[in-house]
C-alpha cells in the first residue's frame, strides 16, 4: 500500500530532523506575521548561518500559530534534553541576540571589506551580539522577553486541532507525514467500511464546530445513504466574524490536517469529489492549502485511486468574496456554483440536495481537523473530553480587555472565569469583567454573574447566547453595552443578502432605534419597540444570519437594561442629552 511509503518518508524527515542538536521555530502565522515575523525569521536563518557552527547545531524553522498572539513574534528553542524556551515579542534587533545565547559559535575569519548597503548579518555582527550579551544588560533585555510555558495560559489547555500548530512547516507534506500525517486516512482505507467510519464520528460526540452543532456523524450518514452517485464533500472556511480567526490559523498552520479529515469524510459518504471554501481575504491559507493539494496528489494522497486503493478524489479551492451570509451552507453552495451567495429555504436540506442539486455534507474547517485524531484515538476516547452533550474540545480566538490574548482550545465544559482569569491573565489594567461575548455578530453577551457557567452549546444557549464558530470577546467595565450591541447591528445591517425582508429592513430599523437611544432622543416606547422589532426579525428571517442578528441587542436588553434606561430622557432634562 502507498502508506508504507509515506511513512518511511516521515520517518527520513523525522531522522534528518533528529541530527539537529537544536531546532528554532518561528511562528509564520498572520498574526505573527503582521508583527514583523517574517523579517524575524530572516534574521534568525542569517545569524544561525553567521554563527559558521557545525551544520546540524541548529536550524530554523517556518511553523504555525503557538497560541499567544498578543506577544508576537514568538520563537520557541528545541534543543535535545532541555525544556522548550519561549521568547515573545522578538524583532529583528533581538533576533540576532537569540542565536547567541543558544547557538555556538565556529571559527570566524579576519572580516572582509563590506558593502554600506549590505545589511544581512556576518560573522562578526554575531561576535559583536556575544560580546553584548556578555554584558548584564543585554542579558536581562533577553531574560524580559522569556515567556514561561508553565502559566495557565498554555497548561489550561488541551490540544486536539492544535495539536501540531506551532511544531510542523505547513508548506512540508514530510513535516506532517513524520508527526503522524495521512495514518488516520490509511487506517480508514484498510480496516473500515464507510459505515463504519460514520458510526465512529458519530460514537465521538462530535458536532458541526461552525456554530450550529449538529452532530457531525448524522450528517455524514444522511449523505452517506443517499444512493446517488454523484455526491461532494465541503469545507467551509468562510469565518466571518469579526475578530475570529480559528479556521484561517487551522487552514494557514496545518493545512494536511483539514484535507486528511475532508478526505476520509469522503471516503465514508461515497464523493469523488470536493472543495475548499476560503474567504479571499485568507491569502496565506489560500497559499498553503493549494500547496497542499498540490503535495497530496504528487504524494497519490489525492487522484483516482488514493493510497492505490479503489477509492478515488479530487479536492479543489473555491474563494470567497468575503460576504459574511456566505457562511450559511445553502449561500455558500451558490457562491461556488458561480452564483451570487444568498440563502435558500431548507428543506431540502444540503445533504438531499446541496452542491448542484447532489447531496452534500459541508462542515467547518475545525470540525473536519478533528476527524483524523478521533480515528487515530477513538471514539470513546474524544468522547471522554468535555461534557454529556458537548463533547471534545472548542477552538476561540480569545479577545478583548485581556492580558493574554490569542488563538486558544480547550475541553467543552471550562467555565468562563478559567478562561478570563487563568487562561487570558485577567482583564488588563485592573478593570473589572463586564460581560463575554460569544458567537461573534450572531452571539449574545453574558454577564458576570455567570462567569461560572459552563462553556458548552447547551449552556450558552440557555444564557441567550450561542457556541458561534468559536469567536470569544471579553469586555471591560468601561464599555458601553448599547454602543457594542450597535456596533454588531452595523455590521449585520453591511453584511445582510437582502433576499428576506425581515432582515434586509428589520435590521436597519434596529439599528435606528439603537441611534436614537444612545442619541438621547429615546422613549420608554421606542425601547418597547426594539424589543418587539428585534423578536420578529429573530423568529421571521430567512437563514441564520437574521435569526441571531438581534441576539447581541436581546441579551443586553436582558443583562443590562438599566444602561438602556438611563439613555431615554427623562422628563425635565434638556433635549437631547445623555446621562
Amino acid at each position: 500500500m502507498i502508506f508504507n511509503t509515506l511513512e518511511e518518508i516521515g520517518q527520513k524527515e523525522l531522522a534528518r530532523q533528529d541530527k539537529y542538536k537544536r531546532r528554532i521555530f518561528c511562528c509564520t502565522s498572520t498574526a505573527c506575521l503582521s508583527a514583523g515575523a517574517g523579517q524575524v525569521h530572516t534574521s534568525l536563518d542569517q545569524s544561525v548561518a553567521a554563527c559558521k557552527c557545525d551544520e546540524y547545531e541548529a536550524e530554523v524553522v517556518r511553523t504555525g500559530c503557538m497560541g499567544l498572539c498578543s506577544s508576537g513574534p514568538l520563537v520557541r528553542i528545541e534543543e535535545k534534553d532541555q525544556d522548550p524556551i519561549l521568547y515573545g515579542n522578538v524583532t529583528t534587533e533581538l533576533a540576532p541576540q537569540i542565536v547567541s545565547r543558544h547557538v555556538p559559535m565556529g571559527e570566524v575569519e579576519d572580516e572582509p571589506d563590506r558593502d554600506d548597503q549590505d545589511l544581512s548579518i556576518t560573522p562578526h555582527d554575531m561576535l559583536h551580539y556575544r560580546a553584548s550579551l556578555r554584558k548584564a544588560g543585554k542579558k536581562a533585555e533577553l531574560d524580559k522577553i522569556l515567556i514561561p510555558l508553565d502559566i495557565p495560559f498554555f497548561t489550561k489547555q488541551v490540544k486536539v486541532v492544535l495539536n501540531e500548530t506551532g511544531l510542523v512547516n505547513p508548506d512540508k507534506i514530510e513535516d506532517y507525514l513524520a508527526h503522524g500525517g495521512y495514518k488516520a486516512l490509511a487506517y480508514v482505507l484498510e480496516n473500515m467500511t464507510p459505515e463504519e467510519v460514520c458510526d465512529e464520528i458519530l460514537g465521538s460526540g462530535l458536532r458541526g464546530r461552525g456554530g450550529a452543532g449538529f452532530p457531525t456523524g448524522m450528517k455524514w450518514n444522511f449523505v452517506r445513504q443517499e444512493s446517488t452517485n454523484g455526491k461532494f464533500v465541503v469545507v467551509n472556511g468562510d469565518e466571518g466574524d469579526p475578530g475570529a480567526y480559528m479556521d484561517r490559523t487551522v487552514m494557514e498552520d496545518d493545512p494536511h490536517r483539514v484535507l486528511e479529515g475532508m478526505i476520509i469524510c469522503a471516503y465514508a459518504v461515497g464523493s469523488s469529489a470536493g472543495y475548499l471554501y476560503i474567504r479571499g481575504e485568507y491569502p496565506i491559507a489560500i497559499d498553503r492549502i493549494r500547496k497542499a493539494i498540490r503535495d497530496a496528489r504528487r504524494r497519490k494522497i489525492l487522484g483516482k485511486s488514493v493510497m492505490g486503493t479503489d477509492f478515488g478524489f479530487n479536492a479543489d479551492v473555491r474563494i470567497g468574496a468575503g460576504a459574511f451570509v456566505c457562511g450559511e451552507e445553502t449561500a455558500l453552495i451558490h457562491s461556488v456554483e458561480g452564483k451570487r451567495g444568498m440563502p435558500r429555504m431548507r428543506p431540502p436540506y444540503p445533504s438531499k440536495s446541496g452542491l448542484w442539486d447532489a447531496p452534500t455534507v459541508i462542515n467547518n474547517v475545525e470540525t473536519m481537523a478533528n476527524v483524523p485524531s478521533i480515528i487515530n484515538n477513538g471514539a470513546q476516547w474524544y468522547a471522554s473530553i468535555g461534557t454529556k452533550k458537548s463533547k471534545g474540545t472548542k477552538v476561540f480566538a480569545l479577545a478583548g480587555h485581556l492580558r493574554n490574548t490569542g488563538l486558544i482550545e480547550v475541553p467543552m465544559g471550562i467555565t468562563l472565569r478559567e478562561i478570563v482569569y487563568d487562561i487570558g491573565g485577567g482583564i488588563q489594567g485592573g478593570r473589572g469583567f463586564k460581560a463575554a461575548q460569544t458567537g461573534g455578530p450572531s452571539g449574545g453577551c453574558i454577564p458576570e454573574e455567570y462567569l461560572d457557567s459552563p462553556v458548552d452549546y447547551e449552556s450558552l444557549t440557555k444564557l441567550g447566547s450561542i457556541m458561534g464558530s468559536g469567536g470569544l470577546v471579553i469586555i471591560d467595565d468601561t464599555t458601553k453595552m448599547p454602543d457594542f450591541a450597535n456596533y454588531f447591528m452595523d455590521f449585520c445591517v453591511d453584511e445582510s443578502c437582502g433576499k428576506c425582508i425581515p432582515c434586509r429592513v428589520g435590521t436597519v430599523q434596529i439599528g435606528k432605534l439603537l441611534d436614537k437611544l444612545i442619541a438621547g432622543d429615546g422613549s420608554p416606547e421606542d425601547l418597547e419597540k426594539l424589543e418587539r422589532l428585534c423578536e420578529i426579525v429573530r423568529t421571521t428571517s430567512l437563514c441564520g444570519l437574521g435569526q441571531s442578528a438581534p441576539n447581541p441587542v436581546l441579551s443586553t436588553l436582558k443583562y443590562f437594561r438599566n444602561e438602556y434606561d438611563d439613555l431615554i430622557q427623562q422628563p425635565g432634562t434638556a433635549e437631547g442629552s445623555m446621562d
